[in-house]
């Protein structure tokens, strides 16, 4: 079908151009619903512009759900964004995200379900039977060695594959090494090695030291662990859960306070150095020295969750705290940001004694994660997929954090944005005298996924709450914020 897009090529910008032209014909009915799009290649041609330019306008109309492209099926315009015939133009109302909606959540609609469906068909076309058995506790070795290689190029750290476990996210991750931290600190640590078979855990059986319902590490065990403060509250039951005696250390704008670490006689300390949760800043140069030092004089750990790293927008990230250190520290990631949180696929980077120790109690826990689902990670890592649907990702969360931001600015300039750009949620602070249940009360009537900060704090902060923007289009973004404005007035 033909597209008529007229282009002001003195205004630059021929991208936004372009989105916005095909945003009004849809929006007007102009493009009626299941029509189908000129390839890329063919709109590029007849505009005269580059490929790559029609590329990234139809990519942004897909993720704010203007457009609908299938493999084999080409790029046609989807059912929601078109306007009835006869209705005027208006801002949305509200926008009732699914239930269980969190301000982290990524836009699942952008999830590449046809490089992962290509991914996974490669995988049966190739992997071996045997590949299909129990496979190492600590993950396939395909993976492993694709994430030590990613992590060494991208987030300049010190891992070999052999110190990399994979887990069943972040989550899990944190759990299993915090339990052989307390395992470590009590003493009570077992040296045992599991081998890439089942006999090790039968011989234990025999030998009478795996009675059904033990676990690796026993409950007494427990280490004094420092965590940020404020923090996420969803964590903290599984930390006290895996035997973290949890104490509380202030975030400032540079991130942790270490002077107040020495004090507090942690034995360990977990931290999102790269973009701290929920405040946004990120742990300066100085704080990071002063960190390491304390970890070395004291003989401490650092359990570095990467949160947000791969979603840094101003400036690439600054390499992590394993890369300094990596006997003293533990490297937690995972793909739940930039591919799904339901995929359930993260890694445990950490020396050996404690990765040998989380690989395991992976064992003994649950035998390993599922390895097809493996292969497939391996394969995108390994063919540059995951990487270019990285970028496009961060493309489209920088833009939608612009427009949040500019939003916020123009509707509630009584409010201030802290933090660095990054992430999928901003960090805001309000006046003094505003309750922030209020607003964070309002923003969620307003359709905007929002979270107070209060609860996540243990000494007095100034009144805050987080909006995510992962979910929310561009074009949404201004009349939510500015619905939230006469809500809350």
């Amino acid at each position: 079908m033909d597209v008529h897009v007229n282009l002001d090529r003195a205004k630059g910008g021929i991208t936004d151009q372009i989105a916005s032209r095909l945003r009004e014909a849809i929006r007007e009915g102009r493009l009626a619903a299941g029509v189908r799009l000129p390839a890329t290649r063919e709109l590029a041609r007849d505009l005269g512009v580059s490929r790559g330019v029609v590329v990234e306008a139809y990519e942004r109309l897909v993720a704010e759900g203007f457009l609908i492209s299938r493999v084999g099926a080409g790029t046609r315009v989807a059912p929601a964004g078109v306007r009835p015939p006869g209705t005027a133009a208006r801002p949305p109302r509200r926008v009732r995200p699914y239930y269980g909606l969190r301000p982290t959540t990524p836009d699942l609609t952008g999830f590449p379900r046809e490089r992962w469906l290509a991914a996974i068909k490669h995988v049966l076309a190739t992997m071996p039977p045997d590949a299909l058995d129990y496979a190492d506790p600590g993950g396939v070795e395909e993976l492993r060695e694709e994430i030590a290689g990613r992590l060494r190029r991208v987030r300049a750290a010190d891992v070999h594959p052999d110190n990399v476990v994979i887990v069943g996210g972040v989550a899990q991750g944190l759990s299993l090494s915090v339990r052989a931290l307390a395992a470590l600190a009590s003493g009570s640590a077992v040296a045992r090695r599991a081998r890439h078979d089942l006999d090790w855990f039968m011989e234990r059986i025999r030998d009478g030291d795996g009675v059904p319902g033990a676990w690796p590490y026993p409950p007494s065990p427990s280490v004094r662990l420092a965590v940020e403060d404020p923090t996420s509250l969803r964590q903290i039951p599984l930390l006290r859960a895996a035997g973290a005696e949890l104490v509380a250390i202030p975030v400032d704008e540079e991130g942790i306070d270490v002077a107040a670490l020495w004090r507090s006689g942690a034995r360990a300390v977990l931290l999102t150095p790269a973009h701290q949760f929920p405040t946004g800043v990120v742990l300066s140069p100085r704080r990071r020295a002063e960190l390491m030092a304390w970890a070395a004089e004291t003989g401490a750990m650092v359990v570095e969750d990467d949160y947000d790293a791969e979603f840094r927008f101003d400036r690439a990230p600054v390499g992590c705290l394993q890369g300094l250190a990596p006997d003293r520290v533990v490297l937690a990631g995972s793909v739940s940001k930039p591919l799904a949180p339901g995929l359930r696929l993260g890694w445990v980077v950490a020396p050996p004694s404690i990765a040998e120790s989380v690989r395991v109690a992976r064992g003994e826990l649950d035998l390993g994660s599922p390895v097809v689902e493996q292969y497939a990670l391996a394969h995108l890592l390994r063919t540059g997929a995951y990487d270019r649907h990285l970028r496009r990702m961060r493309r489209e969360c920088r833009r939608r954090r612009d427009a949040l931001v500019e939003a916020l600015a123009r509707h509630l300039p009584e409010v201030e944005v802290r933090g660095v750009p990054a992430g999928l949620h901003v960090y805001v602070e309000l006046p003094p005298e505003w309750d922030e249940a209020a607003v964070s009360r309002a923003a969620r009537e307003a359709g905007l996924a929002a979270e107070e900060v209060g609860p996540m704090r243990t000494a007095p902060g100034p009144p805050a709450i987080i909006i995510g923007f992962g979910r929310l289009p561009v074009h949404h973004a201004d009349p939510l914020v500015h619905a939230l404005s006469r809500t809350f007035r």
